[in-house]
């Protein structure tokens, strides 16, 4: 590189001065300010070129270029060197500014990201640093180094397996519990969609792989269920639909052993067994919510049945009185919640019931009240409840102002036998069970069938 003079170098900008710096192999040079680079620079090339051109002067010229025109070369070689540094400085700053870009990009991608479900998230990997120093590659190539990527991703995911015991949350998600019922961070999740899928239920074993959790991701998640139970996942899947599965009238009787008088009232006049359909109705302050909550006390109690409650439209007092009781809702909406979200609680519950059923397991679900939910939706919870041939059941006892239709067991309460402190309250007239004798047998019927005229007459 050719000498540059102090006013040339005094003339340039800093950008300038840095790739000449650099050029000249200055330590440090970014730090300095321009006087002091201007010096740094100078005293590297050896000295004051403006003094050297000085000295030149006083010796006798010789063969030397005239003075004139030895000073324009210089000028025109100082601005080449100028221009081929701008040139150079406008290269660095390009691309220096494509990293600073994507980090914004970066930056706005993962504040998108935490607006997102946790379980979900799934945010693209940033490209390394080190790619600034190569060249960018084309879209495709891009494209399938991804793909690459995420393969390599999946092949060391599925190298780690999870297996524990499912627990379902209120939206539907859940978690694999690999340490059950504890809860620990080394948990699995698991999206609604494979729940839905797979027809999953609380209290289900499952294994699958899982991958590491993602940037904004607190646990890992479930990559795809392998077994449920002991058996494939595609075996399970590849069922009957419930819907489609042979049914018959409930046959064993669900005994209460309660001394209670509304429950052994309710147990040998208005029996119902696995599969029922089982509709409480009465006035207000009839005792429907309180004969429910009895019935959910003996009956969360039987190893040999999965009970849940849910409440859907009731008091906020009869709320809290629930939460008391050994057997907690799963939902709870109060008189204020919209038919809508009280009918989607509703069916919530009504899907579990009918998992537990499909894999040979008996279900009870109680429902505070299905007064309030869109009739059509009320229908379709009720209809749930079936006996299933040679498998599992799930039974529905709901309270309603007055019967829906299509119920196996109507159990009617009398406001004015409660309002008078008449223990029991059942409105024998008004109750009954569709083929009483499969449950009680013979003589059972027929004593319930002379209690009952005994009430008419």
């Amino acid at each position: 590189m050719s000498v540059v003079s102090r006013s040339a170098l005094e003339s340039s900008s800093l950008a300038d001065l840095h790739e000449i710096a650099s050029e000249l192999d200055l330590d440090g040079y970014r730090r300095l300010r321009k006087a002091n680079l201007v010096a740094a620079i100078i005293e590297r090339q050896g000295g004051d070129a403006d003094e050297a051109e000085g000295a030149a002067d006083d010796e006798p010229a010789g063969d030397a270029e005239p003075a004139g025109d030895a000073e324009a070369a210089g000028d025109a070689e100082a601005a080449v060197d100028v221009a081929a540094a701008a040139d150079a400085e406008s290269a660095v700053d390009a691309d220096a500014e494509k990293p600073a870009r994507r980090s914004r990009r970066g930056g706005r991608g993962r504040s998108r990201a935490r607006d997102r479900d946790p379980g979900d998230i799934e945010v693209e990997e940033e490209d390394s640093a080190d790619a600034d120093a190569e060249p960018r590659p084309s879209a495709r190539s891009a494209r399938s180094s991804r793909g690459g990527r995420d393969d390599g991703d999946r092949v060391s995911s599925e190298e780690r397996v999870a297996a524990g015991v499912i627990e379902l949350l209120p939206s539907g998600s859940g978690f694999l519990r690999v340490a059950p019922p504890h809860p620990s961070d080394d948990d699995v999740y698991i999206s609604a969609a494979q729940v839905r899928r797979c027809e999953l239920v609380a209290g289900d074993e499952v294994s699958g792989p899982f991958r590491a959790p993602r940037r904004s991701e607190r646990y890992p998640s479930l990559i795809r269920v392998d077994t449920i139970n002991g058996r494939s996942a595609d075996e399970v899947a590849e069922g009957t639909k419930y819907d489609d599965l042979p049914c018959t009238y409930a046959t064993e009787r669900i005994a209460l052993d309660s001394e209670d008088p509304t429950l052994k009232a309710i147990e040998w006049l208005t029996p119902f067994g696995r599969g029922s359909r089982v509709v409480i109705v009465g006035a207000a302050r009839a005792g429907k919510t309180e004969a429910l909550r009895r019935l959910a006390g003996v009956l969360s109690g039987r190893d040999d049945l999965e009970c849940s409650v849910v409440l859907a439209g009731v008091r906020p007092e009869e709320i809290a009185d629930w939460k008391t009781d050994a057997l907690q809702p799963v939902a709870e909406l109060g008189l204020a919640a919209s038919a809508d979200a009280q009918g989607q609680a509703v069916e919530r519950a009504v899907e579990t019931g009918r998992r537990v059923a499909a894999r040979g397991g008996h279900a009870v679900l109680l429902v505070d009240t299905l007064e309030y939910v869109p009739a059509p939706l009320a229908r379709r919870a009720l209809a749930a409840a079936r006996n299933i041939v040679d498998g599992g059941s799930l039974t529905v006892i709901a309270t309603a102002r007055e019967a829906l239709g299509g119920e196996t067991t109507v159990i009617a309460l009398d406001a004015a036998f409660a309002g008078t402190g008449r223990i029991p309250a059942l409105d024998l007239a008004a109750s009954g069970t569709v083929r009483p004798e499969l449950l009680v047998g013979e003589k059972g019927a027929a004593a319930i069938a002379e209690a009952r005229a005994a009430a008419i007459g």
